[in-house]
């Protein structure tokens, strides 16, 4: 990797992942719809404007920045999705099979992440094997299985250096919930500072693999970077972290904040898509093939989460 084109940039990974392939000696555009405007904190660097379905505008920024990576983080995540199948469908597959038509032309290196939303019903939920059964219940999980066979038949066909892992849900201070399942991970640290009680949408010993962004961020990067002759799941990778439930990490911020109170508001849909996926991951062959270790625990997670969010609080009031 050298030149990279970061596309998606103002999303939850993108707006955190392009500083860090700045601070690593990466020569990294961030690219925005035009719909949301980039963080400004993206902006001290070369930007562009993408719209993933527009092969011709996506070629020619490629050709301006001589990009010879692209990191594909575009998306519609799980529970947004179910309210617009097609859009999910168009920007989960024409988008990535668009993107992949240029990486077979120009010779570029492709990662477009998947996700745990790959697994079904009819998965195993307990240390989910790398290579198991993914028939998902979502236009999300679709797209995504729909990703890692075009990424896989890319690579075999034309060569294409096309790589992902397969992310569990997410959790970072910087941006906010983007309608994903997981996303009560991320707002319930920030209920729990601004009002002390948090009303989950999933019910209680609801189980689900998690990840800390800064961990989400090193897998990408450190994926890229391997060794393309030590790799064999190319697409995609289990990457495990954390597994809890919610009141786990209730449990986390107590320790901190011992007034905090978990209740529940179950939310049908993001409760039947959450009891669709996994508990934990097998992540064997992502620790084998490219030497993956995720650094935080929960209790650590916990602890950076409320001293950024508490800072972010009272800087802005």
């Amino acid at each position: 990797m050298k030149n990279i084109l970061v596309i998606g940039a103002a999303g939850q990974i993108g707006s955190e992942l392009v500083p860090e392939l700045r601070a690593r000696g990466y020569m990294t555009v961030a690219a925005g719809s035009g719909r949301t405007p980039l963080p400004e904190h993206l902006t001290d660097g070369p930007t562009a404007t993408v719209n993933l379905l527009d092969s011709d505008a996506l070629d020619a920024v490629i050709k301006h920045f001589n990009i010879d990576t692209v990191f594909n983080l575009a998306a519609i995540l799980s529970a947004v999705g179910e309210t617009r199948p097609m859009a999910a469908w168009n920007l989960g597959v024409y988008g990535v099979i668009g993107l992949l038509e240029l990486a077979r032309d120009r010779k570029l290196s492709v990662f477009t992440p998947s996700s745990i939303g790959v697994f079904g019903p009819e998965t195993p939920h307990n240390l989910t094997p790398q290579d198991t059964v993914c028939r998902p219940r979502t236009m999300y999980g679709i797209t995504k299985v729909a990703g890692e066979l075009l990424s896989d038949y890319y690579r075999a066909k034309y060569g294409v250096d096309a790589r992902s892992v397969r992310y569990p849900g997410l959790i970072s201070y910087v941006t906010p919930p983007g309608g994903g399942t997981t996303d009560y991970a991320i707002d319930i640290y920030w209920k729990a500072i601004e009002t002390g009680v948090y009303r989950c949408p999933l019910k209680a010993g609801t189980y689900l693999p998690m990840m800390f962004m800064p961990d989400a961020l090193r897998a990408a990067i450190e994926l890229m970077e391997a060794d393309a002759s030590r790799l064999k799941h190319f697409n995609s990778f289990n990457v495990g972290a954390l597994s809890f439930d919610p009141e786990e990490v209730a449990a986390s911020i107590q320790k901190r904040l011992p007034g905090f109170k978990l209740e529940y508001d179950v939310n049908p849909l993001l409760q039947s898509i959450a009891d669709s996926w996994p508990d934990d991951l097998d992540d064997s062959a992502a620790r084998e093939e490219w030497d993956w270790v995720p650094q935080y625990n929960l209790d650590q997670m916990t602890n950076v989460m409320l001293n950024a969010i508490t800072k972010r609080l009272t800087e802005s009031a």
